[in-house]
């Protein structure tokens, strides 16, 4: 999975650097809130490992809620749909493991199709202030009205903003 993240990130990290995301993966595995039932991959027959979902649990105002990112895709696998078969099982299943939310930091333009809205209107707010344009929650069956309150993501989130990344 870290190829596949790593290949996934790589044009937007910055000239000369490593991305973040793959040494996040591996470190959300081998932490206390990694969710293995939703974290989810695509293979190919003859490719291996082309996409990967990464999901753990986070925390909204002290109910369970899901945290999913990152996810990624080989760039010579991008636009082919990968991404979107992933989101789609990976809200289905966790939809049928009765989770209520879904929360995730990602582009405006991307993740209203399946069903993501701003965090804020249900009610959400970060944790981290700076991230409040970005955060999307996608209500699930289990969601009650009153899931409101700060999101905070798992730590392995915060120890690599601390590392500068």
């Amino acid at each position: 999975m870290s190829d596949v993240h790593h290949g996934a990130f790589a044009a937007v990290a910055a000239p000369g650097l490593v991305p973040v995301e793959p040494g996040l993966v591996d470190t959300l595995r081998n932490g206390p809130d990694w969710l293995p039932r939703l974290s989810l991959v695509c293979e190919h027959v003859t490719n291996g490992i082309v996409g990967h979902v990464c999901v753990t649990r986070g925390d909204l105002g002290g109910y369970p809620a899901l945290a999913l990112g990152p996810i990624g895709v080989l760039p010579d696998m991008a636009r082919s749909g990968i991404g979107s078969a992933l989101m789609h099982a990976v809200l289905g299943a966790a939809d049928a493991l009765d989770e209520s939310i879904v929360v995730l930091l990602g582009h405006l333009d991307y993740y209203p199709r399946f069903g993501f809205v701003p965090a804020a209107d249900l009610g959400i707010t970060p944790d981290v202030p700076e991230w409040a344009s970005h955060l999307q929650a996608r209500p699930l069956t289990g969601y009650r009205p009153e899931m409101t309150g700060e999101f905070r993501y798992p730590s392995a989130f915060y120890e690599l903003d601390e590392a500068g990344s």
